[in-house]
């Protein structure tokens, strides 16, 4: 069965970008690649990706900067869906679908795609939020950096109910896996 999940990064007082949208602050953070709740172990059973438009442009201007649109090449080989009301810059072949639909839809579409393999939601706190106000959202993973950021994006700017299910150290991060807590009904 299919997990929804949340996996990201966090500074210790909530913000998973900076106020300049940056992630500078993550990116030089030493970690063990093969440590708890590593990426590479995550990624593998992921089948379906969801994202904001913010965190779509952020990969752009991270991964493409400098190159012909011809050369780039998305990341991820699962299919992506990029949730925005802008026609935002297209990667040539790769499997994205932009979407203004809602969530509830999409996900249908997504676990359909993820062929029992799970679905992640890359970002933003926004978007897994409206993951989490349908239902929808299964589990929140995150690494916690040791430093704060004063203001950013928000890791959840929303109140949803969470159980601590794993916890762990991943050199420089505290490393968490919760399950969402539905109300009973």
């Amino acid at each position: 069965m299919s997990l929804t999940r949340y996996y990201t990064a966090t500074s210790l007082d909530g913000f998973i970008a900076d106020p300049d949208a940056t992630l500078d602050w993550l990116l030089t953070r030493d970690q063990d690649h093969g440590g708890v709740l590593n990426y590479g172990d995550f990624i593998a059973g992921v089948g379906a990706i969801a994202m904001g438009a913010t965190t779509y442009r952020w990969v752009i201007d991270h991964e493409f900067s400098g190159k012909d649109p011809s050369e780039w090449t998305w990341p991820y080989d699962v299919p992506s869906w990029v949730f925005t009301r802008t026609a935002p810059p297209v990667v040539p072949g790769a499997p994205i679908t932009f979407t203004a639909d809602d969530v509830a839809a999409v996900h249908a579409r997504m676990t359909q795609a993820a062929g029992g393999r799970d679905l992640w939601v890359v970002g933003g706190g926004d978007l897994a939020g409206q993951f989490a106000d349908a239902g929808l959202l299964d589990e929140v993973i995150v690494y916690i950096a040791p430093l704060t950021l004063g203001a950013g994006a928000p890791l959840m700017p929303r109140r949803i109910e969470l159980r601590l299910e794993e916890l762990g150290r991943n050199r420089e991060f505290a490393c968490a896996r919760y399950a969402v807590v539905r109300p009973a009904g």
